[in-house]
């Protein structure tokens, strides 16, 4: 029996899945940019892309940090080293501290963060002293005991300061607005009178990418294309000794956009506000990123910037468009095709900025159909809102007056393309001046606009913002605004009925009282996972998960308890197969993975599959069975058919505790995992192996 146990555990083993555990969070962070260098003799800190990571000259490895790993913020701003306490300071843009020490263990400091003060908290430079850390913040000085991780005092200035230095016992502190003031160190230095100006500011000159190391003898710096690199300087001869170092990832951070398709995830910046976003296509095949090229401005004769919108061809899947600021960039096999503006198609500029300005040829909105045809949603344009590019290479203009805003002009934030389920198109327009929900029938060239938002109680509802929609597994159709979700149901569709539904959650406190669910947040876009829960990913309030029958808020998941990477979600999109959900966030990409995946019309043993598995001794995390087919019925069996868990599947996934009914720990030993559909159907049978 031993002998059969060892070797059906080493065939499974052989067998198991190479996923993440339910719960698990990832982070993919860009170090491309290169701002900061650190060496210490055994590694060398680097600070790209607002990112950490390491180099240990001793055994090469490459070590990165994030809030999965070590630390507690993203987005880190300045790092600098304390040789007396032997660690690194790091500085997020909110005003975070920790210090990482060689052991890779860290400390957080979040007084400063938390301390509220109306003046400008920004940290603009850290000077390290010994064993204290003086910062140099909007408002003054900020003194930091780095060796037992505390503030000591606070100077109030009452201007910005760039750095501060000591000499002949005074503390200086140089403003580029104000000059420079000193106070003596024995003095009260929190008494402002104690300080006096003694001078005109002069710019610090040093050279935070192009470091020398003492203890290697070398010079560290970026190559300027994203790797790390050192060299030594002999009789004015330049020798490079290490280069190509680099953790990988993606380039940037902006990730605006979020498109799955055929296993691999498509990212591209999404729309800047005031400071364009620059333009880039960015694809996760779950083992390397593939960057487009990116370098286009020039070679286009147009502004490469904010990439609203893209979809991938379904006739050739290295076939990508891609919706900009400046019309559509092409692209086959990552490599730039050509620009579709207003000189080669129907495309208009924005006549907020004249005729023939190819930078301002909005097209925020695009999508391919079944058949390889791309509709395309142009902004802001004089005639021109809606078009196709066929698959004969031909334009179409199929453009509404129910579209235009102004005389003179379209909606001015057309966006968001779906097809649902019927073949019914749906889109979007997320402007103040106008917010609309629009549904196209292609096979009739008809066009509903939704201008007006009354819910079912006879509520007019007041937006400003119309974001995203998207389609659940009961065929409704959801909208996100900034004033929180609405819902069109499939009846309410086929109808045509324009009365949406804010779905009312009891209060469960003895009274008859309910609330709309998520009301008066703002929700940037919807996603629907296999068990027909809803992602809402929102402006500024993180991300919600609400249950399949949307009365249970399963999940709300923000910067602060969880390692999202920022409360401003851009985008939310899952990875069916395993049911990881993607989050695009201006401070960069992270994912989570869920317990629940797409569902499998047949389950068979090719499809349903457990991990871990075998599962190994002291594993205390959920055992997930995946493959399933919807609302699946789940029985762990004996191998001699004892019952030990019964459940259903949340969309094609089951998770198991690994415990019996009564909370036990099951015994090592091989457990049938038996399924059946929910009618009671035929479903499959897999082994998982518990070792403890």
């Amino acid at each position: 029996m031993r002998k059969l146990f060892f070797l059906i555990m080493v065939t499974l083993l052989s067998l198991s899945a190479n996923a993440a555990s339910i719960g698990e969070w990832n982070m993919f962070m860009s170090y491309y940019d290169i701002t900061q260098v650190v060496p210490n003799g055994k590694k060398v800190y680097v600070l790209a892309s607002g990112s950490l990571y390491n180099y240990n000259t001793q055994d090469k490895s490459v070590t990165t940090y994030d809030k999965v790993r070590q630390l507690n913020g993203s987005a880190i701003t300045i790092i600098r080293w304390c040789s007396a306490a032997k660690c690194l300071i790091i500085i997020y843009s909110d005003g975070n501290i920790d210090f990482l020490y060689d052991d890779d263990s860290v400390i957080n400091l979040s007084d400063y963060k938390s301390k509220l003060i109306a003046y400008d908290k920004t940290i603009y430079g850290v000077d390290v002293i010994g064993s204290i850390a003086y910062l140099s913040t909007g408002f003054g000085v900020v003194k930091v005991d780095v060796q037992k991780q505390v503030i000591n005092e606070t100077y109030t200035l009452g201007f910005k300061v760039n750095y501060v230095y000591q000499e002949s016992g005074y503390l200086y502190a140089a403003s580029e607005t104000d000059g420079v003031y000193r106070g003596l160190m024995t003095e009260n230095l929190i008494d402002f009178t104690n300080w006096q100006h003694v001078g005109e500011y002069v710019a610090r000159t040093e050279d935070l990418t192009n470091v020398y190391d003492e203890k290697n003898g070398c010079w560290w710096t970026g190559d300027g294309q994203g790797s790390l690199t050192a060299y030594k300087m002999e009789d004015s001869e330049k020798t490079t000794i290490v280069s190509a170092i680099t953790p990988g990832g993606p380039k940037y951070n902006w990730m605006g956009r979020l498109l799955f398709y055929k296993g691999k995830l498509y990212t591209s910046s999404g729309g800047g506000s005031s400071i364009p976003r620059p333009g880039c296509v960015q694809v996760w095949d779950g083992t390397d990123w593939q960057i487009y090229e990116d370098d286009l401005t020039e070679r286009a004769n147009a502004l490469y910037a904010n990439v609203y919108s893209i979809d991938v061809d379904p006739r050739d899947e290295n076939h990508l468009m891609a919706g900009t600021q400046s019309g559509i960039f092409e692209f086959q096999n990552g490599k730039y095709v050509q620009n579709h503006n207003n000189d080669n198609s129907p495309l208009q500029t924005a006549s907020t900025v004249g005729k023939n300005n190819r930078n301002y040829v909005l097209v925020c909105g695009l999508k391919y159909d079944s058949a390889g045809n791309l509709w395309v949603l142009n902004s802001s344009a004089p005639r021109t809102n809606f078009v196709t590019y066929t698959t004969e290479g031909e334009w179409v203009n199929h453009s509404k007056k129910e579209l235009m805003f102004y005389e003179n002009r379209s909606m001015e934030y057309l966006r968001s393309i779906m097809f649902d389920s019927r073949g019914l198109m749906w889109f979007v327009n997320d402007h103040f001046r106008g917010p609309a929900l629009a549904c196209y029938k292609t096979s009739t060239d008809e066009l509903k606009t939704y201008r007006q938002f009354v819910n079912q109680d006879g509520t007019e509802i007041s937006l400003q913002y119309v974001r995203h929609v998207a389609e659940d597994k009961d065929h409704n159709i959801w909208v996100a605004t900034h004033g929180g979700p609405l819902l069109l149901t499939a009846e309410d569709v086929s109808t045509g009925s324009e009365i949406f539904t804010q779905v009312k959650v009891p209060r469960n406190d003895g009274t008859n009282y309910a609330d709309y669910l998520l009301s008066g947040v703002d929700v940037n876009c919807i996603a629907v996972d296999g068990g027909n829960r809803k992602w809402f990913a929102t402006n500024g309030n993180g991300v919600y998960l609400i249950s399949a029958d949307n009365m249970e808020e399963i999940y709300h998941f923000t910067s602060e308890n969880s390692p999202l990477l920022s409360n401003y979600v851009d985008a939310v999109e899952i990875d069916n197969r395993t049911g990881e959900v993607f989050f695009g966030t201006p401070s960069g990409l992270c994912s989570f993975m869920s317990d629940a995946s797409a569902t499998n019309e047949d389950m068979n043993k090719d499809n349903v599959y457990a991990y871990p598995n075998p599962v190994p001794p002291g594993y205390t995390g959920l055992i997930t069975i995946t493959g399933l087919s919807y609302n699946a019925d789940v029985k762990i069996v004996t191998v001699n058919g004892t019952l030990v868990r019964e459940g259903r599947s949340n969309g094609g996934t089951f998770t198991w505790d690994g415990c019996d009914g009564k909370g036990r720990r099951v015994a090592s030993g091989v457990y049938m995992v038996e399924t059946a559909t929910s009618s009671g159907g035929k479903g499959t049978v897999c082994k998982v192996a518990v070792v403890n």
